[in-house]
């Protein structure tokens, strides 16, 4: 009989979710489970989206103003209902993208379909999230794009800022947040810079279970390769967090001394200098935040800030996993009260209650996907049935030994799929300076365009080479006269600071090369010739390259683009 009875109890607690059950919702041999309602779930994710937003709007107005120092007290902002809107922030639309790339294809899309809808993408980008975009709009697919053979900020915060989403539609599973990663991290980030993404995504999936901090923060570790630097950074944090429980700024200088100012840890910083968006010493941040905030929603955000560097995602990386294990319903009214359910997300679809709904659809597809299931309670309520699973990072990477690339480009049906322009579309100001001219591969650096006004001449277009290797390229169709010489007149000029490389091509052959610097461009301009005689009654395509040397004022200057005949 007391058999009997401890067995009737022991099955009340599996589906009230006070333990773990079996994977066949019984007891004894069957594989672990974490139980979680449904609703219980829809609070906990919303709470998620909204501390995103907090810690964004909050810490916003010191991004970067503070390098290498703690943000002192009195400079940190005062906190206004309001600022919980933050419907215009990169931080938090960008993965936005990712949310409607899995709702239009489901679980199982492919990464390249994810370098596609990427590409396509229309908000301005910095660093790694632009370079990767970049590389995906020139044909180089994933996980090339992000890649350090092509991608040079491949260790920077990026995907870090960019994945709470993918723990928020894995409750309780970390293998989901580790392979979205492998999925959506690899379109711009490789080592440390992935590894910052499934981290986050890891502590976010535990956050649904756990509200102990330093639990959550070591359940977002298993999720990395042990061997990584990053995973080094955090195990130092929780370490010196052990030391020094009270003192967050002693501990806040341990990782200053090590991770900002030691080299071999910023091995592949993309800024040597104070600047720091390497994801390691910004997820120690996060950490600082987790740690140190005691489930204090004020201070988890306000230390998150403080400790400077990137101070507004991270803040929304801890604020977001924080909220998600208060709940909705248990934020403080100054967190919800002024929030605006229409407000639309920039450059996405969705405003709070559609993204509310996707993530509802999209964890159902996960569960399921993973071996779990929905059960009916005997409450009538829905509960999510989640098999236990232990964390399986992928293979140690770091930036600067990184493997082999996977020589992977789009294909030509693939580019199709590609609409957006590479870099900055200047096409107006082209036809207006040189009727008839077209441009692409132009970068947004240096502000290009049409000037009134360039180095003491008027009426000057201004290009800049898409990146360190692709040269801004201005070109057209032109047929020439069999029976007169036709001659390219240019004049070009240089930024005083830099320097760049001209080169004219006809069919693809390259004709003419120059540097425009200093040794060749008297007082900032230099006038160059390029005789066309031997394409005389052909129709060809003619190509004129900015093309950039030392990645460091770039810019092109053009006062004439003429062709004559005679």
């Amino acid at each position: 009989m007391a058999k009997d009875l401890l067995a009737v109890l022991m099955i009340i607690a599996v589906g009230l979710g006070l333990v773990a059950g079996s994977q066949n919702g019984g007891i004894g041999g069957g594989a672990p489970v974490r139980r979680i309602t449904v609703e219980d779930y829809a609070d906990k994710m919303k709470a998620g989206w909204i501390g995103q937003m907090a810690g964004v709007g909050w810490g916003g107005p010191t991004e970067f103003r503070y390098k290498g120092e703690i943000i002192p007290e009195d400079k940190m902002p005062a906190w206004k209902p309001e600022l919980i809107n933050q419907f215009r922030q990169d931080d938090i639309y960008v993965e936005m993208t990712f949310m409607r790339t899995l709702e239009l294809y489901g679980m199982d899309v492919s990464i390249r379909q994810a370098g596609i809808d990427f590409a396509n993408s229309g908000y301005p980008l910095w660093h790694a999230n632009r370079e990767g975009r970049t590389l995906l709009r020139r044909g180089i697919a994933p996980p090339d794009s992000g890649h350090p053979e092509f991608n040079k900020h491949a260790d920077d915060i990026d995907y870090q800022i960019e994945a709470d989403y993918a723990g928020l539609i894995a409750p309780g599973m970390p293998n989901v947040a580790i392979e979205l990663g492998e999925k959506f991290g690899r379109l711009m980030n490789y080592g440390d810079g992935l590894y910052g993404g499934q981290f986050v995504g890891g502590m976010y999936a535990e956050a649904f279970f756990e509200d102990d901090m330093e639990k959550i923060v070591r359940a977002g570790l298993k999720c990395v390769p042990q061997g990584s630097q990053f995973a080094e950074c955090i195990r130092d944090v929780l370490a010196w967090y052990k030391q020094n429980p009270d003192d967050w700024q002693k501990t806040w200088q341990l990782i200053e001394g090590k991770y900002q100012d030691n080299p071999d840890y910023r091995k592949y910083s993309c800024n040597k200098g104070d600047f720091n968006i390497d994801a390691k010493i910004n997820a120690a941040y996060i950490v600082m935040g987790l740690l140190y905030g005691n489930g204090d929603p004020d201070r988890t955000i306000i230390i998150s800030t403080r400790c400077s560097q990137d101070s507004d995602c991270n803040p929304s990386n801890s604020g977001g996993i924080l909220f998600t294990t208060i709940g909705f319903k248990n934020l403080p009214d100054k967190f919800t009260s002024a929030l605006d359910p229409e407000g639309k997300f920039s450059h996405t679809p969705y405003n709070f209650p559609t993204l509310v709904d996707v993530s509802k659809k999209l964890v159902r597809q996960a569960v399921e996907r993973g071996g779990g299931r929905v059960e009916t309670g005997a409450d009538g309520k829905d509960v999510y049935v989640i098999p236990v699973e232990k964390p399986k990072p992928g293979k140690l990477e770091q930036c600067w030994e990184s493997g082999p690339i996977a020589n992977s480009k789009f294909t030509e049906a693939e580019m199709a799929k590609i609409t957006a322009i590479a870099g900055k579309d200047i096409s107006k100001a082209v036809s207006k300076f040189a009727p008839g001219w077209k441009v692409k591969s132009c970068g947004d650096d240096m502000n290009p365009g049409l000037r009134d006004e360039e180095l003491g001449k008027t009426n000057v277009l201004v290009t800049h080479p898409l990146d360190r290797t692709t040269g801004c390229q201005l070109f057209r169709q032109v047929k020439l006269p069999a029976d007169k010489k036709t001659v390219l007149h240019l004049t070009v000029g240089h930024h005083p600071e830099g320097d760049w490389l001209l080169i004219v091509a006809a069919n693809g052959k390259e004709i003419a090369r120059k540097t425009v610097g200093k040794q060749t461009a008297s007082q900032g301009w230099m006038e160059t010739e390029v005789d066309l005689s031997d394409f005389a009654g052909k129709n060809i395509k003619l190509e004129l390259i900015n093309q950039p040397t030392g990645w460091s004022f770039e810019a092109g200057y053009w006062a004439r683009i003429e062709l004559t005949s005679q």
